[in-house]
């Protein structure tokens, strides 16, 4: 199954469930480091890895895929 493939194959609940949560942590670390005011550099730079971290939660979660579902290759020998 190719990369294209998996992304269009159907992701179970549990997964979507996390990828959203995954996208909120990429919306509030992103906040948090492009702030217009001057925060500490701790929390900056844990703003940075919360988006990160949810940037990682997101992509995963989007490629898992149904263990029952199976996509078909092309029919051209490959």
């Amino acid at each position: 199954m190719n990369l294209v493939n998996r992304a269009k194959a159907p992701t179970p609940r549990f997964f979507r469930v996390l990828r959203t949560i995954g996208l909120a942590l990429v919306a509030v670390g992103g906040a948090i480091v492009t702030a217009p005011v001057a925060l500490p550099v701790l929390v900056t730079t844990l703003g940075g890895y919360v988006a990160v971290a949810g940037g990682v939660v997101t992509a995963v979660s989007q490629l898992t895929t149904e263990s029952g579902t199976k996509t078909t290759a092309k029919k051209n020998g490959k």
